[in-house]
């Protein structure tokens, strides 16, 4: 019986009994992707053996959410229906050891067994099995670490598209000739390195036609169920706009094919401004679909957990990559409109010298200079058929006005391949930063729309990504700045106690604990705060489907249920701290959502 609630554990008083459970609150950086029920119902004068909790409140979670009853101990377990106020000491010969994890069943402690080598329980439903394999929780953790994993791999992918810019090279043969070629060493790993990464796109792509989703039906009332059937999950993957056909069109080897098929015979054509306009345009149709992507993938994985990584040092991490990506992407385009600009002057000086014939094809369209070292083996790509005596193009004092392009003259003719791919990254990343205030662009009609884009780029970044590096550091300062006041204030009220070492230690590992779970903040004090009306609205979204899955309450009306949902009250437990002691009364009714009890 699976449920898709909880952050942490509430307590719920209603009348003479009290309900404690676990209802999805609000974000934190602990996320509890799938829980475990453990019931425990009785009347206000039984008595119970001593339930301790085993596990820190922020350890990782569990696998499922399961509702227990003890069916093999006691007959009034055993019995159909309502179930029946009873001491858990009815069979004094023979009273188990349990122990409960957030996620799975009670499972009995058997002599000398380790409680830490327990794995959760989950009941297996035969629609849950596919073609594909058995269907996955998307809470769960193995899932939440994939996802992470292929954003990643997404973002490699953007930092990788841009590099095959740079396997176009422009060499300068005898007598300072220059002639256009394809790098095809650098051009094969990048190549490599890409079809990597689309081959782990490609396990992403599968994994999805086992991916369990909120069917948009159980929307309508309520919080949203996931769909568990297989064949639904598959079609509803395919169908999808954002699904299989968007993840096969982000992966498909577009750049592969340009560089390997269509750029050497163009070079051989002599069509060089095609060559380059090709490259922009096939980027442009691949790249910004895949940003989509990756932006679609990171709002998916924050819709289920709330977050992506879990930490504010993640998140500043991100925006910088981003920006440097974007820096990268910029320098690359860059790169081939400067090569595009040489191209056109070595042209324009040639019309102009009645004697010359220009040929741009290098002696051969495909060079091995990245594999093969000029200085050892000779410069197998500067033998121009017809050369100029001296090139004026690549003179940045010469009469060719280059504009913004003019930094890159020693880029483009420069042997060095780390030259060529960090300095246009450094460019961009100048050029976006101070939003293109030193570019001095010349009439050329792609040079200005390239600036605009530069400066319209360079507002936006700022704006987005670097507002949010800004926010993380001050909620990073001021969350620090918090935690040391309490912690401050703490130590001063146990010194004026006089509290013993013993309970200054506990007290100081609770307040660490609930740190880490709540983050400092007091969740139940923003819900008392709102409007009755509202509170209980949300009160009722939160949890009304939780307690319609105990058979105690299947039978109560809506009002009932409402106020039941009114009393939700937070408890967070430390590790060896006792919940209920033997011989008390069990005055609560306990979902333990995360974490480990004993009894």
């Amino acid at each position: 019986m699976s449920l898709s609630f909880s952050r942490s554990t509430f307590t719920l008083h209603f009348l003479v009994q009290y309900v404690a459970f676990g209802i999805l609150w609000v974000n934190i950086e602990i996320h509890i992707s799938s829980y475990n029920v453990f019931l425990l119902i009785s009347a206000g004068f039984n008595k119970v053996t001593d339930i301790t909790a085993k596990a820190n409140t922020a350890a990782a979670p569990a696998a499922a959410i399961m509702l227990f009853f003890d069916s093999t101990e006691c007959y009034a377990c055993t019995q159909v229906g309502v179930p029946v106020f009873h001491s858990t000491s009815c069979d004094s010969a023979h009273q188990p050891e349990w122990q409960a994890l957030a996620g799975s069943s009670l499972v009995p402690i058997h002599g000398g067994s380790d409680p830490i080598s327990m794995k959760p329980t989950r009941c297996q439903n035969p629609s849950t099995k596919g073609p594909f394999g058995s269907i996955l929780d998307p809470r769960s953790k193995w899932v939440q670490k994939w996802n992470r994993v292929s954003l990643l791999t997404r973002g490699i992918a953007l930092a990788i598209d841009p590099l095959f810019f740079y396997a176009l090279s422009l060499s300068i043969g005898k007598g300072g000739a220059p002639c256009l070629y394809v790098n095809i060493g650098f051009a094969a790993i990048v190549t490599i390195a890409r079809s990597c990464v689309d081959a782990l796109h490609l396990w992403h792509l599968w994994l999805q036609f086992r991916l369990a989703y909120v069917s948009r039906e159980s929307l309508v009332f309520g919080c949203g169920k996931l769909e568990w059937n297989a064949r639904a999950i598959a079609s509803h993957y395919v169908r999808s706009l954002k699904g299989f056909w968007f993840d096969v069109f982000v992966i498909m080897p577009i750049p592969q094919a340009i560089f390997w098929l269509l750029v050497p015979k163009f070079i051989r054509e002599e069509k060089i401004k095609r060559v380059l306009t090709i490259l922009l345009v096939t980027f442009l149709f691949q790249f910004l679909p895949k940003v989509y992507h990756s932006y679609c993938l990171a709002r998916r994985m924050r819709k289920v957990t709330g977050y992506i990584f879990g930490t504010i040092w993640w998140g500043f991490g991100l925006n910088l990559v981003a920006y440097l990506i974007a820096s990268h992407v910029t320098g690359g385009c860059w790169y081939v409109l400067a090569t595009e600009r040489v191209a056109t002057c070595l042209q324009k000086q040639c019309e102009r010298n009645g004697n010359c014939n220009l040929t741009l094809q290098c002696s051969t369209n495909v060079c091995y200079r990245f594999m093969y070292p000029a200085d050892k083996y000779g410069n197998p790509c500067g033998r121009n058929s017809t050369w100029i005596a001296k090139p004026l193009c690549l003179d940045d004092d010469g009469p060719f006005n280059y504009g913004i392009y003019s930094p890159a003259l020693l880029v483009v003719s420069s042997n060095s391949l780390a030259v060529k791919i960090l300095y246009p990254i450094f460019w961009g990343l100048l050029n976006l930063s101070s939003f293109g205030n030193e570019l001095a662009p010349t009439s050329n009609l792609l040079e200005v729309m390239f600036s605009i884009y530069i400066v319209l780029c360079g507002f936006g970044l700022f704006t987005l990504l670097i507002g949010n590096i800004q926010v993380f550091l001050h909620v990073v300062m001021a969350k620090n700045k918090k935690m040391q006041l309490r912690r401050r204030d703490v130590e001063w009220w146990m010194r004026r106690r006089q509290l013993p070492a013993g309970l200054r230690q506990r007290f100081r590992h609770f307040e660490r604990q609930k740190w880490r779970v709540m983050g400092g903040e007091d969740e139940m004090r923003w819900i008392e705060e709102l409007p009755e009306g509202l509170r209980r609205d949300i009160k009722r979204h939160l949890c009304l489907d939780l307690i319609k899955k105990v058979p105690l309450f299947h039978n109560l009306d809506d009002l009932i249920l409402d106020n039941i949902c009114d009393r939700v009250r937070l408890l967070v437990y430390s590790k060896d701290e006792k919940i209920l002691s033997e011989g008390e009364p069990v005055l609560r009714m306990f979902f333990v959502v995360h974490g480990r009890v004993k009894i």
